[in-house]
C-alpha cells in the first residue's frame, strides 16, 4: 500500500498546538517567579500569632505520694499539687514534706530541676558497693575537706552521698576519735542516705540501718549497743 501524504492542514494545526504549548509553559513560569517575588517581598498579609501567658513547664512530673529528693534537705514526699495565680499567670506547684527535718517546701513545676526521683534499686546495690570500699583520706586541711563534704551532701547526688558516708565513717562510736564537726558531717550524709534507703527499699529504719552498717563494717557497733 502506498503511505499517505501529509496534508498542509495537519501540518498547520501542528504548528498552532506546538506554539500554544510553549505560550502555556511560559505563562505558568511567569506566574512561579511572581509567587516567589511576592514571597521575597513580603507583600502578603502574614495572619498575626498572638502568644498564650502560661507557665513553662520541665519534662519530668510527679503525682500525688510520690518521693523525691530536694538536694538541701534530702528525701521528701509529694502530699499536694495546688495552682495559685501570680498576675495572669496561673502557676502549678509541689507541697513537699521533709519528715527528717519537719519542713514542707514549695517548689513550682516550672523551677523543679532541683528535684531528682528517687534512686532505682541498682543505684541503691551500687552505694552499698561504694559503702564497702575503703575510704579516701587526703591531707588537705580538714576546714577545705569539710566544705567539700557539705558541698556533697548538698549536691542530691546519691553516690557523692555514699562517698562521705564511706570517707567519714570511722568504724567507732568513741567520741574522742573523731572531731565535732567531722561526726556531725558523717551523721547528717548517713541519715540522708538511710531515708533514701528506706523510701526505695520500703523496709524498717532498723533493717536499712543494719544493711548500711553491715556495708560500713560497723555491724559489731551496732550490735554492742542494742
Amino acid at each position: 500500500m502506498p503511505k499517505k501524504k501529509k496534508t498542509k492542514k495537519t501540518k498547520k494545526t501542528k504548528k498552532i498546538i506546538n506554539k500554544k504549548t510553549k505560550e502555556l509553559k511560559k505563562l505558568k513560569s511567569s506566574i512561579k517567579l511572581n509567587d516567589k517575588k511576592s514571597v521575597i517581598s513580603g507583600n502578603d498579609e502574614k495572619p498575626e500569632i498572638k502568644k498564650i501567658k502560661k507557665q513553662a513547664t520541665e519534662k519530668r512530673i510527679y503525682n500525688l505520694k510520690d518521693f523525691v529528693v530536694y538536694p538541701k534537705h534530702g528525701v521528701g514526699k509529694i502530699t499536694a499539687i495546688e495552682k495559685a495565680k501570680i498576675g495572669e499567670i496561673d502557676i502549678q506547684f509541689y507541697k513537699i514534706l521533709v519528715e527528717k527535718e519537719k519542713l514542707t517546701l514549695t517548689v513550682p513545676i516550672n523551677q523543679q530541676s532541683k528535684l531528682r526521683p528517687i534512686a532505682s534499686i541498682n543505684q541503691i546495690n551500687k552505694c552499698i558497693a561504694i559503702l564497702k570500699t575503703k575510704p579516701k583520706i587526703k591531707r588537705t586541711m580538714w576546714s577545705r575537706r569539710a566544705q567539700e563534704y557539705d558541698q556533697k551532701i548538698n549536691s542530691g547526688k546519691i553516690y557523692e552521698l555514699a562517698e562521705v558516708v564511706k570517707d567519714l565513717n570511722k568504724n567507732t562510736d568513741i567520741i574522742a576519735d573523731q572531731s565535732y564537726s567531722e561526726r556531725q558531717l558523717f551523721e547528717k550524709a548517713y541519715e540522708r542516705l538511710k531515708s533514701e534507703f528506706e523510701a526505695v527499699l520500703k523496709i524498717s529504719p532498723e533493717e536499712v540501718q543494719k544493711k548500711m552498717d553491715k556495708a560500713l563494717g560497723r555491724a559489731n557497733i551496732s550490735e554492742n549497743t542494742e
